[in-house]
């Protein structure tokens, strides 16, 4: 479940929960800002605050990593583990009305730059790779699978395709 204060990270670890994940839109919502209105050092503090609210694991929403160069999503990745997280999503979309997804070559490297960081920590850390063709206005099966499969080359641990609502683009996906 995804919890958007310390209070709600509590109550769902009281719930029997084993594990938590951070919502940037939920954490934006709940102080009164937009989705995407929180930079880095803010979400940092907020996940810090969720992950040592409770004794669960805690994995995070960290949007598109904060930045377009990979350095800067490896970077990140550094930042959400010293916060005290064991795992993290990474999305590609790049926030711009324009370009509204990173291009393949750049989203790869961006998924390298965070699996190579993620492979030198002394501890486990899962990497979600994000496909958002769904959320941007991009509803293209192919283009979601061909970036996702790119991404698990690249060393993601978990891909995901948020949005799509009809089961056979589903099935397709997940097959």
């Amino acid at each position: 479940p995804n919890p958007w204060d310390l209070g709600t990270a509590r109550l769902l670890a009281g719930l029997g929960f084993e594990a938590l994940a951070t919502t940037s839109a939920g954490h934006a919502f709940s102080v009164g800002r937009k989705d995407g209105s929180i930079g880095r050092d803010e979400t940092m503090a907020h996940v810090a605050a969720i992950a040592s609210a409770t004794d669960l694991p805690v994995s995070a929403d960290l949007e598109n990593g904060f930045g377009d160069a990979p350095e800067c999503v490896a970077e990140t990745i550094e930042l959400a583990a010293k916060a005290g997280l064991v795992g993290g999503s990474i999305e590609d979309a790049s926030g711009r009305a324009d370009q509204p997804l990173y291009g393949l070559e750049e989203s790869v490297d961006r998924i390298r730059a965070a699996a190579e960081v993620v492979r030198s920590l002394p501890f486990s850390f899962t990497l979600t790779a994000r496909a958002e063709n769904y959320l941007v206005g991009r509803p293209d099966l192919k283009d979601a699978i061909r970036r996702l499969e790119a991404y698990q080359e690249a060393g993601a641990d978990v891909l995901y395709a948020p949005g799509l609502s009809n089961e056979a683009d589903i099935a397709s996906l997940v097959k």
